[in-house]
């Protein structure tokens, strides 16, 4: 259920796409730093996130600061970053605008 792990070539297609993230030094995983105006915000964006995380069955590495959320998605299962990361990475790039 995981999927397939995506090979380097797929993951810098990806990152090209992907506002903002980058490459973890010394795994498979991608990161973002997301800062939003406040901890609500921030909140929010989190709930958000753990809502769609829960449905996809596939949830992130991440920690909150008051206002500034640390997120590292991998497939475990995988060993790397897979379809599921990139298509996460998404969904939270979204929540984060609205």
């Amino acid at each position: 259920m995981a999927g397939e792990r995506l090979d380097d070539e797929a993951v810098a297609t990806a990152l090209v796409e992907l506002d903002g993230w980058s490459l973890v030094e010394g795994r498979s995983a991608i990161t973002k730093t997301f800062t939003f105006r406040n901890f609500n915000e921030a909140f929010g964006f989190m709930t958000r996130a753990a809502l769609a995380a829960e449905k996809m069955d596939h949830h992130p590495e991440w920690s909150n600061v008051y206002k500034t959320v640390d997120v590292t998605l991998s497939t475990h299962d995988a060993d790397g970053v897979t379809d599921l990361d990139v298509r996460l990475a998404r969904k939270m790039d979204g929540f984060a605008r609205t």
